[in-house]
Order: C-alpha cells, then sequence, then structure tokens
C-alpha cells in the first residue's frame, strides 16, 4: 500500500489547502517500508491528481478539506481520509500496524458520519 499524508512541519497539515508537501510512504507487511517528500499544489487539483496518480497512490491522508478537492480524489479511486490530526510519525506508525485511523488522531468535534459526508 503506498499513501501520501499532506503535512506542514512535523504534523499533518490540519488544513489541505494550506499544505504545500505530501510524505508518501510505502507499507508493506504492516512496516513502513520506504518513504519520500514531494511538493505539490493544492491550488491546482489536475496537478494534484496528475501527481497521486503518477506515484501510484493508494491512500491520501488529510485534515480539513474542501468538498471540490476531496471529490476529485475519489473519483479518480484513491482512498481519502481526511480529518486527520496529529504527529505525522506517531500517526504512520499506528496506521501502518493497523491501517485504521484511531480516536487520537481524529479532529476535534469531528464525527464519523461527517466524513461520509465527503
Amino acid at each position: 500500500m503506498k499513501i501520501a499524508v499532506t503535512i506542514w512541519g512535523n504534523r499533518i497539515s490540519p488544513v489541505f489547502d494550506s499544505a504545500r508537501t505530501l510524505l508518501v510512504v510505502q507499507i508493506e507487511n504492516r512496516h513502513i517500508t520506504r518513504q519520500f517528500y514531494t511538493p505539490f499544489d493544492p491550488e491546482s487539483p489536475v496537478h494534484l491528481i496528475t501527481t497521486l496518480k503518477s506515484l501510484e497512490i493508494d491512500t491520501l491522508v488529510c485534515g480539513a478539506i474542501s468538498r471540490k478537492p476531496a471529490d476529485l480524489i475519489s473519483e479518480q479511486n484513491i482512498h481519502l481520509i481526511s480529518f486527520v490530526t496529529g504527529n505525522v510519525r506517531r500517526f504512520l506508525d499506528s496506521f501502518a500496524k493497523g491501517q485504521t485511523v484511531g480516536k487520537k488522531h481524529m479532529m476535534p468535534g469531528f464525527s464519523p458520519e461527517y466524513r461520509n459526508a465527503y
């Protein structure tokens, strides 16, 4: 599985539109086997989709995201996990082991039903 996480410093970027860097991670057998950073422009959905497709990303993890980019990502059959927060290393270690998002990584006030709206 190859995932990309929008980052801001050492954290998952709280707002997708503010991120400029993706941390791309390969997960195999519940372990991170490869990782690298790549820039992206959240204001250019076409560039983002091209980047995600060229990197063969299965899943994109981000904080809050607007409906338009969320829909574009989902339309490309890229699994979107949004409204995630916290230290990116802790999140990735946890995610690699279980490939789920625990409550401690959900944005405050977030409801799982809300995610289905996106």
